[in-house]
């Protein structure tokens, strides 16, 4: 049985990740750590990281970016592992995360999503055959109406994907409205919608020479990124210090 502490425990993603626990026969919630508490939680929930004194083998993490030093001190203080799912880190903090996975075991994705992930893997294999083929590759994602940043972190991580297989010679093209010639062919194409309460449908298309390979992935709930985080909570926990990845907990299950 995994034992998680979950920061941000009375969050959306908290209270989420909490009620998929309920149902877990592997892992339990054993205490929370947030700032607002109306008691709802079954399980103790701590202030601050000074009060915390409950034991676990792993903890995860949704809140805000602020206070991540304490959770790290914490996490380095008492060896526990930590799957970081806070994103909109500086480069400050990410030079402390890195710091800390020196001496605790850290696992940080763009997109906890199981499934994406796996697309991740998938994505390179297949440009590797695809693209010196003269196939071109554009991306599109869509997202709900009220998510900040364009293009997704998660459209960037595939993008990243494919450029990894390449020595990262393609160029990222976001607006070709000022643009009179022909498409480039080492570019990829990354274009955003924005609409209604879409949670998150990605789309990586290769198209050729009268053929289009298409690999799509659509978020129909927040609950596979909560999936997703639980899985790599088991998977890092009893793991020594280092940077991990959703790929490790992907290449754990093969």
């Amino acid at each position: 049985m995994t034992r998680v502490i979950m920061r941000g425990c009375n969050g959306k993603m908290g209270q989420m990740i909490t009620g998929l626990l309920a149902n877990d026969p592997d892992a339990e919630m054993v205490a929370g750590v947030d700032v607002f508490d109306e008691g709802k939680n079954k399980y103790p929930v701590f202030p601050d990281f000074a009060s915390l004194n409950v034991e676990a083998d792993a903890l995860i993490d949704f809140a805000g970016a602020n206070k991540i030093d304490e959770m790290l001190n914490y996490c380095i203080e008492h060896n526990l592992p930590c799957v970081l799912c806070t994103t909109g880190l500086s480069e400050e903090q990410l030079a402390m995360v890195a710091e800390a996975s020196k001496k605790v075991a850290i696992l940080r994705s763009a997109n906890m999503s199981l499934g994406i992930n796996m697309l991740l893997k998938l994505l390179k294999e297949a440009a590797g055959i695809l693209a010196p083929a003269g196939f071109d590759i554009e991306i599109v994602e869509k997202h709900h109406n009220l998510k900040l940043d364009a293009p997704s972190g998660t459209a960037l991580a595939l993008a990243d994907s494919i450029n990894e297989e390449f020595d990262h010679s393609y160029e990222y093209v976001y607006d070709r409205s000022q643009r009179r010639e022909k498409r480039p062919a080492k570019e990829i194409g990354i274009s955003a919608v924005r609409g209604g309460t879409i949670v998150g449908d990605h789309d990586v298309i290769f198209a050729g020479a009268d053929e289009v390979i298409t690999f799509s992935h659509t978020a129909y709930s927040k609950a596979v990124f909560g999936k997703g985080a639980i899985q790599a909570a088991k998977f890092l926990a009893g793991k020594g210090p280092g940077m991990y990845g959703m790929a490790d907990v992907i290449d754990a299950t093969m």
